[in-house]
């Protein structure tokens, strides 16, 4: 690894851009939300098992978009029963972002929320520390286990959270996107920041299978518009490219024969596909439900 590439979180406003570049050319939350339109509802129809009150648990909540579209697939499954929302989320700008978002959205008469602005690990330490371990009818963890050091670990511990007839849903990259392939090809050759780790549903099912946890598996089918990451000079594409990477002005930091190489393999059909004159980046998510 040349020792001018750094890691895109190394940069904030960057890696806020070039996220944002994600979002507008990828369709990462078109496919979750049509999951939560189609599937989800008939998954959480067995939670709470019959209580006054369900207690949902986001792990790594970001800015709530996602959140509060589940949150009313829960509420609509059952009406009228009370609903405690707590919310384990690190950064501080997205906590704000959560609670703007809740302020200005309405049916929420019957939830309520708590945000705690800690990593998923800095709650489970806190919870052993008080002794508590209270149990969630349905707890989500979206896009977040690349961030945490042991995902086993992880997993095993807010799955012995769950209550009767709960559910844990993961929702994360797919063994079969372009990711996956990327990753396992150039992973060790960018600068890979910890405790952020490269990994897929196919880690994850391993991870499952070895604690003889009960799951379903559901593939997501997504794709982003990568055209412009092989223009020369584009400011779009050369963001896009560091998202791809993790790794900030990747076009001017990496060695050429490795910037040509992933360039080479981001057209090829294990990552991408062509349609119409456009690059596609294979995006597929998997989404994981849980068993307690």
């Amino acid at each position: 690894m040349a020792s001018s590439m750094r890691s895109l979180i190394s940069n904030h406003s960057r890696y806020v851009e070039s996220f944002r570049l994600f979002l507008e050319n990828s369709t990462e939350h078109e496919c979750m939300l049509e999951f939560i339109e189609k599937k989800l509802p008939d998954i959480i129809s067995s939670i709470g098992n019959g209580k006054s009150a369900i207690n949902i648990l986001s792990v790594g909540g970001g800015a709530g978009e996602i959140d509060l579209q589940i949150l009313s697939k829960v509420q609509a499954r059952h009406a009228g029963v009370a609903i405690n929302h707590e919310v384990i989320e690190p950064s501080d700008e997205q906590i704000c972002h959560y609670k703007d978002r809740v302020a200005k959205t309405s049916n929420l008469e019957n939830v309520k929320f708590a945000w705690h602005k800690e990593t998923s690990y800095e709650y489970e330490k806190r919870m052993n520390a008080k002794q508590e371990f209270q149990k969630w009818d349905f707890i989500h963890m979206i896009q977040m286990l690349y961030y945490v050091q042991d995902i086993a670990a992880t997993i095993r511990y807010f799955h012995s959270l769950l209550d009767a007839k709960a559910k844990l849903l993961i929702i994360i990259v797919s063994g079969s996107s372009g990711w996956d392939t990327l990753w396992k090809k150039y992973g060790s050759l960018l600068p890979l920041n910890a405790p952020s780790c490269y990994v897929s549903s196919a880690d994850i099912k391993k991870v499952l299978d070895m604690e003889g946890l009960k799951y379903q598996l559901f593939e997501l089918p997504s794709s982003m518009d990568i055209t412009n990451c092989f223009i020369e000079g584009n400011k779009d594409g050369e963001l896009l490219l560091d998202f791809l990477t993790e790794t900030y002005e990747f076009s001017k930091t990496a060695p050429l024969h490795l910037k040509n190489a992933i360039m080479e393999d981001l057209k090829k059909p294990e990552c991408s596909e062509e349609r119409d004159r456009k690059v596609f980046f294979n995006n597929n998510l998997s989404a994981i439900v849980i068993e307690p």
